[in-house]
């Protein structure tokens, strides 16, 4: 059975949270990403009757970090986050732009990608999908990716931001594809959600994977 996702938009520049449920009458939720005003985040939960069981966060870029440390320290909720960004959310003021404030927090679990936690009712596969950030992880669980700012619908992350890579990031959405079912339900850090078959066939941005998929499936018909 797949997991209840609600998606709240939040923040300066309307960043994806996703409230996570392992169904409808379940009375914990994984928070993703809480990117903005946490009053909303926390009225949306009260309402589904849940409370909040942890906090996943992607990556470090601060328009992910809104309310984390707000959420984390009003629900008592554990922060989980990629280890090799946590300097990001602990010092996040040399990387946040003027005018938006994102309070400093120090998380209770590193990732490194590889791991299967237990969140909620819910075991997610994390999976270390960096390019647009170095550390950056995604969350899968019962057919739904949370990918963070690595693949969106028709597009995927910047990579000309520090510690970002073009190369990386495709290398990236290539494990993707290759080790998630086609129909695989990606909930991406900004715009709607998506699959991977529809961002494999249709995506811009991945035409040289398209390119190279095509060109091993006619090596291997051509050694049959």
């Amino acid at each position: 059975m797949a997991v209840v996702v609600e998606q709240l938009e939040l923040g300066p520049i309307g960043t994806n949270c996703y409230l996570v449920r392992a169904d409808r009458g379940a009375s914990e939720a994984a928070v993703v990403d809480p990117s903005g005003d946490v009053a909303g985040i926390r009225l949306r939960l009260a309402s589904m009757g849940a409370r909040c069981a942890a906090v996943l966060v992607t990556h470090g870029h601060w328009d992910h970090l809104v309310g984390v440390a707000d959420l984390a320290e009003g629900t008592g909720a554990p922060v989980w986050m990629p280890g090799g960004e946590r300097a990001l959310l602990e010092d996040p003021a040399p990387w946040t732009p003027a005018g938006v404030t994102v309070r400093p927090h120090t998380p209770d679990r590193l990732l490194d990608g590889g791991e299967t936690i237990d969140v909620a009712g819910i075991s997610f596969e994390v999976l270390a999908v960096p390019g647009h950030s170095p550390a950056h992880l995604a969350y899968h669980a019962q057919g739904a990716l949370f990918s963070g700012d690595v693949l969106f619908a028709g597009s995927v992350g910047r990579t000309d931001l520090p510690g970002s890579d073009w190369p990386t990031l495709l290398a990236s959405i290539r494990t993707l594809v290759e080790r998630l079912p086609p129909e695989t339900v990606v909930y991406p850090g900004h715009g709607p959600a998506t699959t991977l078959a529809a961002e494999l066939a249709t995506n811009p941005f991945l035409a040289e994977l398209r390119a190279s998929r095509t060109a091993a499936a006619a090596a291997g018909d051509a050694g049959d």
